[in-house]
C-alpha cells in the first residue's frame, strides 16, 4: 500500500441533529468544536485540502486556525438532504476544476478517527477499486469513513439521487467497494475508534482530566 498518494478530505457538516436536540458539531469536546476533531484527524492523514459540505443557509462555521491544510467551504443545494446529498455536493467541489481526486470522506460527528487507518482507506484505491469502506466487529461494512474515486462517485452519487435514493450507503454498494476487513485495520485502531460517531449526548467523549501543575 502506497502511503503517499494524495487525497481530499470531505467532512459532512449539513445534519439537522434531530436525535441530538441541537447543534451537535458546535458541541464543545476538549475544549474545541466536535467539527474540528474530523478536520484535524484528516489534516494529520497528509490530505492536501479539506471540504466541509455546510447547509445552504446559515453561518458558516468555525474552522481550526492552526490546522494548516487549506479549508474551505461548500454549500450543499438542498437543506438537509442528507449524507448521499452532502457528498455530491462535495465531490462536485473537487472535480469543478477538471481534477479527479482520490476523497476520503467522514462525518462531522465523528470524533476519534485515526488518521493510519484513513491512509489505509486511500491505499485500497491503489488496486483500481472506485471505493473502499471499513467492516466493524459484528461483520458489517460501515459507510463512513468511505475512500472514493471522485469522478465516479460523483456520477453514482447523482443517479442514485436522480432515482430517488438517500442512502449513502448506495454509493459504496453501486462502486462495488472494496472491504477492509477488521483485522487489517484493528492493528492501527485496537477500539475501533474510527467508527464512532455522535448522535446523542450521552455520546460524547468524557473530558480529559486536566493535567496537574508542573511542580516548581
Amino acid at each position: 500500500m502506497s502511503r503517499e498518494r494524495p487525497f481530499v478530505g470531505i467532512v459532512l457538516a449539513g445534519g439537522r441533529s434531530s436525535r441530538f436536540g441541537r447543534d451537535k458539531l458546535a458541541e464543545t469536546v476538549d475544549g474545541e468544536p466536535l467539527l474540528w476533531r474530523p478536520v484535524r484527524a484528516l489534516a494529520a492523514a497528509g490530505c492536501s485540502e479539506i471540504v466541509l459540505v455546510i447547509p445552504p443557509t446559515g453561518a458558516e462555521p468555525p474552522i481550526p486556525p492552526d490546522v494548516a491544510t487549506p479549508i474551505r467551504r461548500v454549500r450543499d443545494a438542498e437543506a438537509f438532504g442528507g449524507p448521499l446529498s452532502g457528498a455530491r455536493a462535495g465531490l462536485a467541489a473537487v472535480t469543478a476544476g477538471g481534477e479527479d481526486p482520490v476523497v476520503v470522506l467522514v462525518a462531522g460527528d465523528q470524533p476519534s478517527l485515526v488518521p493510519s487507518v484513513l491512509r489505509e482507506l486511500v491505499g485500497q484505491l491503489d488496486a483500481g477499486h472506485r471505493a473502499a469502506v471499513l467492516v466493524d466487529a459484528a461483520g458489517r461494512t460501515r459507510p463512513l469513513p468511505m475512500a472514493l474515486a471522485a469522478s465516479p462517485a460523483l456520477r453514482a452519487a447523482v443517479r442514485l439521487l436522480e432515482d430517488g435514493e438517500r442512502r449513502l450507503r448506495a454509493l459504496s454498494e453501486v462502486l462495488d467497494a472494496a472491504v477492509v476487513p477488521l483485522d487489517a485495520w484493528s492493528r492501527l485502531d485496537p477500539s475501533g475508534a474510527t467508527l464512532i460517531d455522535i448522535d446523542q449526548p450521552t455520546d460524547l467523549p468524557e473530558p480529559r482530566p486536566a493535567r496537574p501543575p508542573s511542580p516548581s
